[in-house]
């Protein structure tokens, strides 16, 4: 009887194997991590701390940036620990395999879900915490990849300005996909950049990495160098730190008299124009947005009267991913906003204009449980106006 059941069980062991799961290679680039590297010759670590032991005022700009705060930022480990966030999401935020525990090697069945797994041997937990660090862009094949070649350094060095280019920033700043209905990754500014005016004569590096003439390591000598706090919004990830932004938008606002007859319109108008930046703004992280707020108040801060304008994208995240409504500003497009008053009464009259630049709503900080050390805006633009309103006779 035994012998009977192990030549039936034979006889369906093809079927069962049929049946299994089939593993997917990973095809887009956003879904590998950057191969484990080795420590070049003459380095000890790939730690960006060792980077800064001589490379002094570069790790002291890094260590600032929105860069070394990638894999700490409080939006983004809320993010990764929701079920529906899927493997790759840290590729870019610790791009270098060394900072993974795991390395993917295929999806079964092609699900984002289910990705085939095996441990890193070469995991660095230290590594994982300086996030986007010196070694993601810098290290390859056992060299230090630079935009001079220094024959002196005491480390093997190795000269490519075209892989340091913004080919290597699109990589991460030009993710697009629909991973899920519910899941959309949308970071298009690489795109922006290539359909607008600066294109073939400005990239990223241009305006985020400005040149600087100093010294790269002490007693070295000037040379011309890039400073690396790779200026971005302007909004820390910590309410302690102290970081470097851009804004592409210019602010024009109209003239106010001083003194208006009883009777008379207040009127006031605001052009905004995005006249410095190459790509769209705001851009990137489509939760980003500002607000032009406009307040008119009496000598004691009762508010008489105002207006909030929004710039930014609306989106619907639940329980479908879809884009609802976008005014993000294109290079050189310029748009004005009006403001109207008509006083009631005689007296004096404040005028005051903000413009404040987000980083996501309140309520989608509130869901995903961010405390209030996270900064969720800064205030770019202030101005006040003060306007005595007097009677004709």
């Amino acid at each position: 009887m035994p012998a009977i059941i192990f030549v039936v069980l034979l006889a369906y062991l093809p079927t069962w194997q049929g049946k299994g799961p089939e593993v997917h290679p990973l095809t887009k680039s956003w879904e590998v991590a950057i191969p484990n590297q080795q420590v070049p010759a003459g380095l000890t670590s790939l730690s960006a701390r060792a980077c800064g032991a001589c490379h002094q005022q570069h790790y002291a700009e890094w260590q600032v940036s929105t860069h070394a705060q990638a894999w700490h930022d409080q939006q983004f480990q809320a993010e990764i620990k929701k079920e529906t966030s899927p493997f790759m999401c840290i590729n870019c935020h610790t791009p270098l395999q060394n900072q993974q525990e795991y390395k993917v090697t295929g999806l079964l069945d092609g699900d984002l879900y289910r990705p085939v797994k095996e441990k890193n041997p070469a995991f660095d937990p230290s590594l994982q915490q300086e996030g986007i660090t010196c070694a993601s862009c810098h290290v390859r094949d056992g060299a230090v990849i630079g935009t001079t070649g220094n024959k002196n350094a005491p480390h093997k060095t190795v000269k490519d300005p075209e892989f340091l280019s913004e080919k290597l920033c699109i990589s991460c700043h030009n993710a697009t996909a629909i991973l899920t209905p519910e899941l959309v990754c949308t970071f298009e500014t690489g795109d922006e950049w290539q359909a607008g005016p600066f294109f073939g004569e400005k990239n990223c590096i241009s305006c985020h990495m400005a040149e600087e003439f100093r010294e790269n390591v002490p007693g070295a000598g000037k040379a011309l160098s890039h400073q690396h706090y790779f200026a971005g919004s302007g909004i820390p990830k910590h309410d302690t730190l102290q970081t470097k932004g851009l804004n592409g938008l210019v602010f024009y606002p109209s003239s106010v008299a001083a003194t208006l007859p009883a009777g008379e319109e207040l009127r006031f108008s605001l052009k905004v124009k995005n006249e410095l930046a190459g790509h769209r703004v705001p851009t990137g992280d489509p939760e980003r947005y500002f607000l032009i707020t406009l307040e008119l108040k009496n000598p004691a801060g009762k508010v008489l009267a105002s207006q909030t304008e929004r710039i930014g994208e609306k989106w619907q995240w639940y329980p479908e991913a879809k884009k609802l409504a976008d005014n993000n500003l294109y290079p050189g497009e310029e748009r004005t906003y009006v403001f109207n008053y008509l006083p009631q009464a005689t007296g004096i009259l404040i005028l005051n204009l903000t413009v404040t630049k987000h980083r996501l709503a309140p309520e989608f900080a509130e869901y995903n449980k961010l405390d209030d050390s996270y900064p969720l805006f800064i205030t770019i633009y202030e101005k006040s106006w003060t306007v005595a309103v007097k009677s004709a006779s």
